[in-house]
């Protein structure tokens, strides 16, 4: 699925700084894991990185088989595209879109018609708890109900792999429980691998295993 092998990143300029270095990390499907590590460190930089959204500085990144750093800047789109799905911490749904309509973006990316998008886009919010929500705005739905819809669009073209970032940054606690609960549940029923960026301990120890990125790689962290 996922093979990154000695990747790292340095940024030029007055001041050079190098970010990590060293980083392997080898993911399958339904393999579930969290990243954590200082502020700062560079923790959303790997996950640009794995996304193909910067370049890399050194190092190989390797997803489904095709090396990463060999593709130009359309065959890396389509990749995205068709093989990844993103949830950030600010959800990032279009406001004068409906929640059905938001959801549906990845498939209108993939030239799905419009039949199959409204089936897929009306299984996927009752997987996510959202099956009456389809013809809301996004201003009338909570935090918590707009990460799921941010997870439903993640994942409603079937990604091999989702990365997020921070999903969970911007919801009260109880809320984020929840939502990082319906996030793993949804990525192994899906059977995709999954990359979780957070500073919480709590939400990493949702995942599989935890690692730590440091300027000198990723190194697992013992459980508690």
């Amino acid at each position: 699925m996922l093979d990154v092998r000695g990747l790292g990143k340095s940024f030029a300029g007055p001041r050079p700084r190098t970010v990590f270095t060293g980083v392997d990390l080898a993911l399958s499907a339904g393999d579930y894991v969290a990243v954590m590590g200082e502020s700062g460190i560079g923790k959303s930089t790997l996950l640009n990185l794995i996304a193909g959204l910067d370049a890399v500085g050194e190092g190989s990144i390797r997803l489904d088989g095709v090396e990463l750093t060999a593709l130009d800047d359309d065959a890396l789109t389509e990749l995205r595209r068709r093989r990844l799905g993103f949830v950030f911490q600010a959800f990032h749904i279009l406001p004068y879109l409906t929640v059905a309509q938001n959801v549906a973006l990845p498939l209108s990316l993939l030239g799905a018609g419009q039949d199959e998008a409204a089936r897929k886009v009306a299984a996927m919010l009752a997987e996510v708890g959202l099956a009456e929500r389809g013809a809301s705005m996004p201003r009338e739905l909570s935090g918590g109900e707009l990460q799921r819809v941010a997870i439903a669009r993640a994942l409603i073209h079937r990604p091999g792999l989702v990365l997020a970032d921070e999903p969970t940054g911007n919801l009260d606690p109880e809320t984020a429980g929840q939502v990082l609960r319906l996030l793993r549940e949804r990525i192994k029923a899906g059977g995709a691998a999954g990359i979780l960026v957070t500073h919480s301990r709590a939400a990493a120890e949702t995942a599989d295993r935890i690692l730590m990125l440091t300027p000198a790689g990723l190194r697992a962290l013992a459980p508690r």
